[in-house]
């Protein structure tokens, strides 16, 4: 028989928890139990997936009953527990949801008894701590017990990088222009983002709290603290979690990121040179053939990637695929655009998938 694991997940009740637990049902991870644990003021509810989605109210039984299985999540659910009241010897694999400054205090601690996976950026930069894209470096998980996620914005745009540059001699230039969604600020940037597009429409005054500006009907292109060489931490991420996902510090790579009113899905503009000379042919047919990829490219019939067909799928959308124009050297050039769910495929998908490999059942 096949084993099960014992599986929490921790920030169950945000944008990306919630996400979690539903690929964790979707994709029928071998769950003995699982437990779900947040932040104090969610711990006492009552979770369960109800319609596909995760559902979190009181009622809840903090002092017991606080873990159960897929089927009582889908039955009468479970309780949530306090993040920082979990006892880790119960736990075979630990998928961590959470502020930077908790997964920064707790998690190397936690993966002493267990395996865990961040979506925070707390280890992504450490040289001992693996930055995992299951589709580009798999083997990178081997014995691991803690593993960083990558950021969204890297991870969507990793998947057709990939392809790119293991088959056209490396990526010398890469250029990313990104368009991304409220909420990659949490459930408050899309709350905020809804609440503000209402008072636009009324014509009201808005107290916007999460952006720097109004997001209602503009587009802001600052995303994170800017840093010395006046590029966020945001755009920099790309370049520093690209690099070493793909084991390369060759790639040159330049981004500029910029939050829009949309929900829920990244865009990107992409453009990159390689250092062999390729055919459009050659690299559409690999975008086709690569696991994760869904080429979206029929100008002329009006297919192209966007956030409104990209969003709740698990593939990475690639289209407009093209020559780019300013290239000195065109046959060795590309340029595409790409959308995809920053939540799935961006943070929760990505994590699972580490699961998986970690579990051995992988596809």
């Amino acid at each position: 028989m096949a084993r099960k694991f014992n599986v929490a997940v921790f920030g169950a009740t945000g944008a990306v928890g919630r996400e979690m637990v539903k690929v964790l049902d979707y994709r029928n991870f071998p769950i003995n139990t699982i437990q779900l644990y947040a932040s104090e003021n969610s711990a006492g509810k009552r979770a369960r997936l109800r319609n596909g989605e995760l559902v979190a109210g009181r009622n809840g039984l903090r002092e017991r009953n606080y873990f159960g299985t897929m089927q009582d999540l889908h039955d009468g659910g479970i309780s949530i527990q306090s993040a920082d009241s979990a006892d880790m010897r119960n736990i075979d694999i630990a998928l961590l949801a959470i502020s930077r400054s908790w997964s920064s205090a707790n998690a190397e601690r936690m993966a002493e008894h267990c395996l865990v996976i961040d979506n925070s950026s707390a280890f992504r930069y450490r040289d001992d701590i693996p930055l995992v894209i299951p589709e580009v470096n798999p083997d990178a998980v081997c014995d691991a017990r803690l593993i960083a996620n990558p950021n969204c914005t890297t991870a969507i745009a990793a998947l057709p990088l990939w392809q790119l540059h293991r088959n056209f001699g490396g990526l010398t230039r890469v250029s990313i222009a990104t368009y991304q969604a409220a909420s990659g600020a949490g459930n408050k940037g899309t709350t905020e983002l809804r609440e503000g597009t209402l008072a636009a429409l009324e014509g009201r005054d808005y107290d916007y709290k999460v952006f720097q500006h109004p997001l209602a009907f503009n587009v802001i292109p600052h995303i994170d603290e800017f840093q010395e060489n006046d590029y966020t931490r945001e755009e920099m991420k790309v370049v520093w979690e690209t690099r070493k996902i793909f084991g390369d510090i060759s790639p040159r790579i330049s981004c500029t990121c910029a939050r829009v009113p949309v929900e829920r899905v990244h865009s990107e503009d992409i453009s990159i040179e390689t250092g062999l000379p390729f055919s459009l042919e050659k690299a559409v047919n690999l975008f086709e053939a690569a696991y994760g990829i869904k080429v979206c490219d029929s100008p002329l019939d009006n297919l192209y990637p966007m956030p409104l067909t990209a969003a709740g799928k698990y593939d990475v959308e690639v289209g407009r695929i093209r020559r780019d124009l300013a290239s000195i050297d065109p046959e060795r050039s590309l340029k595409f655009w790409v959308s995809g769910d920053q939540l799935l495929k961006g943070a929760a998908l990505n994590a699972v998938q580490i699961a998986e490999i970690a579990a051995g059942i992988y596809k």
